[in-house]
């Protein structure tokens, strides 16, 4: 049985409707965007021509028109009521923007209804080109990485293998063999998502630094650290500006944040230490893990993963739900995570061991007054039920 994916409704349903929108779909590498697409396409049944921008030279923009007008003709010829198009990777494509506007302003103009789907794996370049020049013309479909519930349903992992091997699908079936699994992740995720997504996207003058603050912050996931410190190991020259700048770029592409503290003045949150986070677990044992028995049987060390099973997950879940993630901390009070949505802010602690008493919610609580806090994890909601919650339903009034 094919998997597939919650999101993989709402684009059928769209390829069902009236021609009215782009339909921009966006997210990290490997995440199954291509797969979806094409899933949706065979289950609706309308004609389609699937094109992919790799091995287009970037500056052939007019490979674009020359495609659309290609389906002009199909759609003439074999007298279709409607036909899909689906550009893949179009964002590798220079100027690719102002080429699709000026094909589909054409085909609203002369009634032809040609449906138009694209895809990028870099949510930068493809968000760069959606907002210069398709304003009001898209609909954007955010695809996360997978979920602890996907990877469950779809390859029967236990909690621990996911929070430890993370949701990657193209993975899944090397995780009994760790050193395969590693290598893959290495040579198939983690460096074409810096050096074809992530350098691609912006001018970055310090490419070394940015792969190396990449790598450290992973090994770093669910530790406060500030970049000052960063800078002091990092080999490549640099300063605290270009790493903040690095490191905004690294969220904006789904890999890795530094999440700043909660407090009511926007100038000490952003003015803060940062904690490093992942945007799925995988990224952190890549970088860190010793090897899934040795970890999950070390207490201690095992709480990162957990926390960072917990970060990813509300990360992940942060732009469709309209929301933000901070942590906070006043001298020994703590609280992992804090998530904000307007005036409503929920408090969250996580705890993989033994049931202890945490003085940090009764702080925040008494300082913040929250309008929910809650413990995940021992003596709290259990960490499965949470991982498959959508955060959304935290701001739930009853």
């Amino acid at each position: 049985m094919v998997y597939k994916r919650p999101c993989a409704s709402v684009l059928l349903e769209r390829m069902r409707e009236p021609r009215q929108f782009i339909q921009a779909i966006a997210g990290p590498r490997q995440v199954g965007k291509t797969t979806l697409v094409l899933q949706v396409l065979e289950e609706c049944g309308l004609p389609y021509t699937f094109e992919t921008a790799d091995g287009i030279a970037t500056d052939s923009a007019d490979w674009i028109a020359e495609t659309w007008e290609t389906v002009r003709s199909r759609l003439q010829f074999a007298h279709e009521k409607e036909h899909v198009l689906v550009f893949d990777e179009i964002h590798k494509i220079s100027r690719w923007s102002e080429y699709v506007k000026r094909e589909w302003d054409a085909d609203t103009r002369n009634g032809v209804n040609i449906k138009l789907v694209i895809l990028g794996s870099s949510r930068l370049l493809l968000k760069a080109g959606l907002e210069e020049s398709l304003t009001g013309r898209f609909e954007l479909i955010r695809m996360t990485h997978w979920s602890w519930a996907e990877m469950h349903d779809a390859f029967g992992w236990s909690l621990e293998q996911y929070i430890y091997f993370g949701g990657y699908p193209g993975s899944a079936r090397l995780i009994g063999d760790e050193r395969r699994w590693r290598r893959y992740m290495n040579d198939s995720i983690c460096a074409p998502s810096i050096e074809k997504d992530v350098l691609l996207t912006t001018i970055v003058y310090k490419p070394a630094l940015m792969r190396q603050l990449f790598d450290l912050g992973c090994a770093y996931s669910g530790e406060e650290i500030s970049l000052n410190k960063i800078l002091g190991q990092l080999q490549d020259a640099g300063n605290v500006s270009t790493l903040a700048n690095y490191l905004n770029t690294l969220g904006e592409s789904n890999l890795l944040c530094g999440l700043h503290k909660y407090a009511h003045d926007a100038a000490r949150k952003y003015n803060s230490i940062p904690k490093m986070m992942v945007y799925n677990p995988a990224l952190l044992t890549v970088r860190a893990g010793k090897g899934f028995e040795q970890e999950a049987t070390t207490p201690r060390r095992w709480g990162r993963w957990v926390e960072t099973a917990v970060g990813a997950h509300l990360l992940c879940n942060a732009a469709e739900g309209d929301y933000h993630v901070y942590y906070w901390r006043e001298n020994n009070d703590e609280v992992d995570f804090v998530v904000q949505r307007g005036e409503d802010v929920v408090a969250i602690e996580v705890k993989s061991g033994h049931r202890t008493y945490n003085s940090g919610l009764a702080a925040f609580r008494s300082r913040f007054s929250p309008m929910r806090s809650l413990i995940v994890g021992s003596g709290g909601m259990p960490l499965d039920e949470f991982l498959r919650l959508n955060p959304e339903r935290l701001f739930d009034i009853d």
